[in-house]
């Protein structure tokens, strides 16, 4: 079996979207336990900012993305599934920014074939987000409202649908009206414009003068103090991501008089082992045939073009998911 040569984007040191570089390089052939994929869709992920960024430290260098669908170009000894010509998708493992790839055979799931590959590679990690945050981080009971930041976003629209479907109340912030009527359709009663209105007064008026269940906070530094101002008595604050950068220093005896619960959770915790993953995806992709979930590919640029990809994202100019082509 012979090597593969494809390109791949590549993190040389850390810093902006423009340490990005495109660069060739040669994949071997797949080793015991592994499979080797040629990818058809690659999904952007804020994760993938963080490693380049260096707010995640890795071993440079390194192509990253950790989200793709694709197909099983061939396998190595030992693997009985996925076969050849299988389609699959997979989250978690860096080195998706390329045309092809290694990966160990338990950390793929197989892709129906209702599903194509863009939404595939654009649901997968997002959604695995969405199942452990409302479903093992806080299970969402019916009648319970929540606030989801940046609702518009490839997993805060996630996060809306599916909870709405749950039976929750689901408000939402965004930056613009062009965003607020994404969120809108998504499932949210409400959306709160952060730009123009104080989001813990808007939430208190909308919940008379209680607050929310659950924040889902994914944006970090910029809306932590609000969301914490946001929760009714015993509420959860649920941080799991860092956008606008990490939060700083927390003095706990500030949650102390509402009794207020905080947790800084992760998916790989949840999904450690091969049949942990599978479980999770079949939920997510059961979730999605139902019509739950939905992706909703907003933009799609080249592999090559994933410097502009990544300053979209981060100028939140984006709307729903992001796809690399490679």
């Amino acid at each position: 079996m012979e090597s593969l040569r494809t390109q791949a984007v590549r993190v040389l040191e850390t810093g902006g979207p423009e340490t990005l570089r495109v660069v060739e390089v040669e994949v071997p052939p797949p080793g015991p336990g592994q499979v080797r994929l040629t990818h058809e869709a690659i999904g952007l992920n804020f994760l993938d900012t963080y490693h380049r960024s260096g707010l995640y430290p890795i071993d440079l260098p390194a192509t990253i993305g950790s989200e793709a669908a694709g197909r099983v170009e061939a396998v190595g000894p030992g693997v009985d599934e996925p076969a050849v010509g299988d389609r699959v998708a997979y989250a978690g493992p860096l080195g998706a920014y390329a045309g092809a790839r290694l990966i160990d055979a338990g950390r793929v799931v197989p892709v129906p074939d209702g599903v194509d590959a863009e939404v595939a590679a654009a649901i997968l990690l997002k959604g695995l987000t969405a199942w452990y945050l409302l479903h093992r981080t806080h299970r969402i009971r019916p009648g319970e409202t929540v606030l989801v930041h940046a609702a518009a976003g490839g997993v805060g629209t996630l996060l809306c649908r599916w909870a709405a479907a749950l039976g929750a109340r689901v408000l939402g912030t965004a930056g613009n009206e062009h965003k607020a009527a994404h969120a809108r359709a998504s499932g949210c009663e409400h959306v709160i414009l952060y730009r123009d209105e104080n989001v813990p007064e808007r939430v208190m008026a909308l919940t008379g003068g209680r607050g929310v269940d659950v924040v889902y906070d994914g944006v970090g530094e910029a809306t932590f103090e609000g969301s914490l101002a946001s929760l009714a008595d015993f509420g959860l604050l649920v941080s799991f991501g860092n956008a606008s950068g990490p939060v700083g220093p927390i003095d706990l005896l500030d949650l102390k008089d509402r009794g207020v619960y905080l947790t800084r959770p992760s998916l790989g915790s949840h999904v450690r082992t091969a049949a942990q993953l599978r479980r999770a995806a079949a939920a997510v992709i059961e979730a999605l045939e139902e019509g739950v979930l939905e992706a909703e590919v907003g933009q799609r640029f080249r592999l090559e073009e994933a410097a502009a990809a990544h300053e979209a994202l981060e100028s939140r100019s984006t709307v729903g998911s992001t796809v690399l082509i490679p």
